[in-house]
């Protein structure tokens, strides 16, 4: 192995190629000598950390019954040993990073991203990283670990050469990190990491093995790794990298429109998916439409068959009405295919829970019914509930809380954080199939997304896991309950010193229809298919995974649903037309009648003939003011299949 060392490597690593970076990156060793002088924290500093925690995790923490039920942890009584120690031991204070490193074990021991201890300056604002990413695939049904991105031209010509013609590049499948088999690595990280199960816990080891967000985990014990990889000419080499330090962030978290940190998303892939960004910048010049940071969307032909494809990144939107005006301008562009729809969510780290479960009526027909939410029954929930500002919304959860006081219940009655004007108010506008991609990296607001997808039965979901994030829950930052408390002057929450911040999961997801009462933290959302991830999935854009989601989409039904305004004066009419596409096994799916309402009331019924209604002119009434006009399709057996609902002049 070619031996070279740090200050040339610096040089080398330099990520110039990327138009998107902001700065020379810093070796770890160079970042640590230089934040070790700003990092020190006084005894009383440390006793403000850990009081504060505990009165999070006694008085306001969602999960803890069914983390303590299911984890066999006690983080409670974890933190009133340290708060002792602090108090009453009149020892030295251990080093500032191992106080930090017992403050993350803690919170890590939840299992919960929603649940954090923020680290302060000067971490916060930092990410240590190595210049290459490692995605697992299967090849014949093993498991298999490939790079598949590199910081640098990203070509084998440009690498350099490890011995024996190898060149450590995408392509080349990792075999062993520091000595210990890749797969092993992968799990020992992943157990310090927070997924609530297997598939989230493994997901996260290999989705941080490369990239360390260090706001909310501590620096690499290491300088550096070594890579046993096999290369492309298959000779078995050993290539070393050492750990690089990315200014991600040039405000702290603190500055969060207050409209976004009542959010429900995980920080920490947030913060991974900044690196991403700038390290591994993407070509967006294909696409059909897309939303800065949030998704694209593009045309893919897969077996012949032509479907419309929507990347969707993340649910962090702070117009929730725009958003979804948006993206339904988007899915009913005349360019965009309307006989099939896959929605990828895979990685996505959640955000606007009412922009997530906004979206789902413009697929289905059916009435969409959201998550429901709940508190944990406290004293202190309830002040909160009681006084903070009306914008909250939190007013339908007081009486439960209270009533809690006779009946014990150790949760608040369930009650939606989106209305059932923002779920239904449009209602449906693509009438293709659609199949919703997922991962052990959706989470929050995606995993609600997930579950309402499901729930509602919108269609079918795919996975490339066993299972989704299983985050089910909304968090609130420290900074939040001082502002829902600030006006009692003995509210009992203070500021973080050095900008430390924590979260903490508040309300937690319930699931409805066919799953109703379960919840959704812990058991995440099973798809209804599982997909291996390929070789040629993870190198060539996902090929055989699309061929999987597009056999699903030609197994159901497609249907086409129109409502023309016609002009004729004096008289508002609507010229109605729908169409049937179905597999031969679905064919009682087909349309059998479409009726007509006005202002909710019934105006005509008119019967299809092998699926098919032509075009037909509906007398509403007489013209004057705006009628709100609905259609709905429905087959042989009576199930409503297609529904469009718009307004005549």
């Amino acid at each position: 192995m070619a031996e070279v060392e740090v200050g040339k490597r610096l040089e080398l690593l330099e990520i110039a190629d990327s138009p998107k970076a902001r700065r020379r990156p810093k070796g770890l060793g160079e970042f640590l000598e230089s934040c070790e002088r700003q990092a020190q924290l006084s005894r009383q500093d440390r006793l403000r950390i850990v009081e504060q925690a505990l009165l999070l995790m006694e008085m306001n923490y969602v999960h803890l019954p069914m983390k303590r039920a299911i984890h066999a942890i006690d983080p409670i009584q974890q933190l009133k040993l340290l708060r002792f120690q602090l108090a009453e031991w009149n020892a030295g204070l251990e080093s500032t990073i191992d106080f930090h490193r017992r403050m993350l074990s803690i919170f890590a021991s939840t299992r919960d991203l929603h649940t954090l201890y923020l680290l302060p300056t000067p971490y916060k604002d930092y990410t240590a990283y190595l210049p290459f990413l490692i995605e697992q695939c299967f090849v014949r049904g093993g498991e298999r670990f490939i790079v598949t991105r590199t910081a640098t031209s990203g070509d084998a010509s440009s690498a350099r050469d490890d011995g024996d013609g190898a060149r450590f590049a995408p392509g080349v499948e990792v075999l062993g990190w520091n000595g210990v088999p890749i797969a092993r690595a992968i799990e020992i990280h992943g157990e310090s990491q927070a997924g609530s199960n297997p598939d989230a816990r493994f997901a996260r080891g290999l989705d941080n093995l490369t990239i360390r967000p260090l706001n909310s985990s501590l620096p690499p014990d290491e300088h550096w790794v070594d890579i046993l990889y096999c290369a492309k000419n298959g000779v078995v080499a050993s290539h070393r990298e050492f750990w690089l330090v990315h200014k991600t962030r040039d405000t702290d978290d603190s500055s969060t429109p207050q409209s976004k940190k009542r959010a429900a998303m995980d920080l920490k892939r947030t913060r991974i998916l900044e690196v991403k960004k700038t390290l591994y910048p993407r070509d967006n010049t294909a696409t059909l439409g897309s939303i800065k940071d949030v998704l694209y969307a593009l045309k893919k032909t897969v077996n012949g068959q032509t479907l419309g494809y929507i990347r969707l990144f993340s649910f962090e939107v702070g117009d929730t009405t725009r958003f979804v005006k948006a993206f339904t301008k988007l899915i009913t562009n005349t360019e965009f295919p309307q006989d099939g729809l896959i929605l990828d969510v895979r990685g996505n780290p959640g955000g606007n829970i009412r922009a997530a479960e906004s979206l789902l009526q413009l697929f289905t027909p059916n009435r969409i019914e959201p998550e429901l939410f709940e508190f944990i029954n406290t004293p202190l929930n309830f002040q909160i509930c009681k006084s903070a500002p009306d914008t909250w919304g939190l007013k339908p959860w007081v009486q439960s809380i209270r009533d809690s006081v006779l009946t014990g219940a150790t949760y608040s009655a369930g009650f939606p954080m989106t209305s059932d004007e923002r779920c239904n108010g449009i209602g449906q506008v693509y009438y293709g199939p659609v199949v919703l991609i997922t991962d052990a990296l959706s989470y929050s607001a995606t995993d609600i997304f997930a579950a309402g997808f499901q729930d509602n039965e919108v269609g079918l979901v795919l996975g490339t896991s066993g299972n989704t994030g299983a985050g089910g829950a909304n968090f609130w930052w420290l900074d939040d309950l001082l502002r829902a408390t600030n006006k009692d002057p003995k509210s009992p929450f203070k500021a973080l010193p050095k900008g430390a911040a924590m979260i903490v999961a508040m309300r937690r997801s319930i699931r409805v229809g066919l799953r109703a009462g379960s919840p959704l933290e812990e058991f995440g959302v099973e798809p209804d298919k599982f997909h291996l991830m390929t070789r040629r999935d993870i190198l060539e854009d996902n090929c055989d995974l699309m061929a999987t989601a597009a056999r699903l989409i030609r197994q159901r039904p497609s249907f086409t649903l129109s409502v023309t305004p016609v002009n004729r004066k004096g008289t508002r009419v609507i010229a109605v037309s729908a169409e049937s596409k179905l597999p031969s096994s679905k064919a009682r799916r087909g349309i059998s009648r479409v009726d007509v309402y006005a202002n909710n009331r019934p105006v005509r019924s008119i019967d299809a003939h092998k699926g098919v209604v032509p075009s037909t002119q509906v007398t509403i009434g007489k013209a004057g003011k705006l009628t709100p006009v609905e259609v709905g399709a429905y087959d042989h057996a009576g199930r409503l299949v297609a529904f469009r609902r718009t307004a005549v002049r």
